[in-house]
């Protein structure tokens, strides 16, 4: 088994922590402070060509595979979990599948403004019925002449907010439950009957925006359809395989700043004159934290170069998702205990990475409907 990164993955991975550091990471206890979407950082993001890594060249990207989107993911997360899921879904929710299920025209129109960091997308699935259990949306889209006419609301909408595209999900045909649903691709900012609705109040990932998505009798043109009609919930299935990946990065991420971050205070911290360092009790968290966190990301990896080869990665992605956010949730808490009375405080950045970590549990498919698809995957005998 060769574990060695080749030189473009080792040199994607630098770029991404020269600059998550330089660049991100100074600037996320305020981004965190004041809700704010971190534009600027976005746009250089979008110039690094971190925004659809894995995209073709042709269509706006880097033309890189996803062990490189995965390293580089990473390096961000560690920096900024908000910046992190801002670029995770950009790549994985939104370029992915249109760059899957769409013809070369619609690539040219809405996959490149995004790959190439011009614009933001988003995802358009879950509503408030509608989460673990898609089959029960309520959206609707129904043809009209050279149009759809589409109805419905959407929630949770990471990037919903700044988003100038989304990849929707939406029932085509209500007789045919799953299988009547198809998925389009919008252009937010030309699209009648469009509006952001609420934006969210969260415990975590503040310079992220939530949003509702709102759409009331809006039009999207005939060729705004992803791939055929009643396909959706198929291509649905494929994009999170993806997304799982990007989140047990953006996981990963959350770990890593928190190890560092534990290390670096048990060293100096000093009580009954010697560092907290010495005393086993702190050793042993720090050696758990490591060790579960380099576990965490050979699953992802692993995930990451199946999918970099074309095999099936359904639950592996699921195993690294759920291991990778449950692991780091339990290392976030350890942080805080580690620092003590300084973790609880925003003197010190743990407690916002505790605050970012319930979240990985939680999106791409809970924690509790991942253990379902490695489950079924193993009674399938995959």
């Amino acid at each position: 088994m060769d574990f060695a990164l080749t030189d473009e993955q080792q040199m994607v991975r630098e770029m991404a922590r020269r600059f998550a550091e330089a660049e991100i990471k100074p600037k996320a206890a305020e981004l965190d402070a004041t809700h704010a979407h971190p534009a600027a950082i976005v746009r250089e993001l979008g110039e690094l060509k971190m925004l659809g890594i894995a995209v073709p060249e042709e269509y706006g990207g880097g033309g890189m595979d996803y062990v490189s989107y995965v390293l580089a993911l990473i390096e961000v997360s560690k920096a900024c979990a908000s910046t992190g899921v801002i670029m995770s879904v950009n790549n994985s929710l939104y370029c992915f599948p249109v760059m899957a299920y769409g013809t070369h025209e619609q690539k040219k129109k809405y996959l490149e403004p995004c790959a190439s960091g011009e614009k933001l997308g988003c995802y358009g699935l879950t509503e408030a019925g509608a989460g673990s259990d898609p089959s029960a949306m309520l959206t609707t889209a129904v043809r009209d002449g050279d149009q759809w006419i589409i109805n419905g609301e959407k929630k949770f909408i990471t990037n919903g907010n700044v988003a100038s595209y989304c990849v929707l999900a939406a029932v085509t045909d209500k007789g045919k439950g799953y299988k009547g649903i198809s998925t389009f691709v919008a252009d937010l900012e030309d699209t009648p009957g469009f509006k952001v609705g609420r934006v969210e109040e969260k415990l975590g990932i503040l310079a992220s925006g939530t949003a509702e998505l709102v759409f009331e009798d809006a039009r999207l043109p005939a060729d705004a359809l992803l791939g055929q009609e009643g396909e959706g919930f198929k291509q649905m299935l494929s994009t999170l395989d993806g997304g799982r990946i990007g989140i047990a990065s953006q996981a990963i991420g959350i770990g890593r700043a928190v190890l560092e971050e534990s290390l670096a205070y048990a060293r100096t911290r000093e009580q009954f004159n010697k560092p907290i360092s010495s005393f086993q009790a702190i050793q042993w968290k720090l050696a758990d934290m490591a060790t579960e966190l380099d576990a965490a990301e050979l699953l992802t990896l692993r995930a990451a170069w199946l999918e970099d080869h074309h095999m099936p990665y359904e639950k592996e992605a699921a195993m690294a998702k759920m291991f990778a956010s449950d692991i780091t949730m339990r290392a976030s808490i350890e942080g805080v205990q580690i620092l003590g009375g300084y973790g609880y405080s925003r003197e010190y950045p743990m407690e916002r990475h505790m605050r970012d970590a319930k979240i990985c549990q939680i999106y791409e498919g809970t924690n509790e409907i991942m253990r379902l698809v490695v489950a079924r995957n193993l009674l399938k005998g995959k």
